[in-house]
C-alpha cells in the first residue's frame, strides 16, 4: 500500500512539473490562408495574436471577427491536444478526471 502511496505521489509530481513546462511551451494556429494568426501557450492563454492589414483594409469587421474565433478555437485545441499528449506520456494513456 506504501508503495502505491509513493507512486501516485510520484505521478503527481510529474505531473505538475509537466503543466509548469507546458506554460511555456506554443502552439500557432492561423485563419484565412494566414490573415489571422495566434500564438497560445500550453496553459490556454494567448501570447499574440496578428491580423494581416490587407484584412483591415478590406474593412470588413464582420470577417475579421470570424477569422480571430476561428483562430483562436484552433489554438485552443491544439494546446489542449498538446496537453493531452504530454500528460498521457505520465498516465500511460488513462484518461484522469480533471487533468485534460
Amino acid at each position: 500500500m506504501k508503495e502505491m502511496i509513493r507512486q501516485a505521489q510520484l505521478m503527481q509530481r510529474k505531473m505538475q512539473e509537466t503543466q509548469e513546462e507546458l506554460k511555456t511551451k506554443t502552439v500557432e494556429a492561423s485563419a484565412g490562408g494566414g490573415m489571422v494568426t495566434i500564438v497560445c501557450t500550453g496553459g490556454q492563454e494567448f501570447l499574440s495574436v496578428k491580423i494581416d492589414p490587407s484584412v483591415v483594409e478590406a474593412g470588413d469587421v464582420e470577417m475579421i471577427q470570424d477569422l480571430v474565433m476561428a483562430a483562436a478555437n484552433d489554438a485552443l485545441n491544439k494546446s489542449r491536444a498538446m496537453v493531452e499528449q504530454e500528460m498521457s506520456k505520465i498516465t500511460g494513456g488513462i484518461k484522469l478526471p480533471g487533468l485534460m
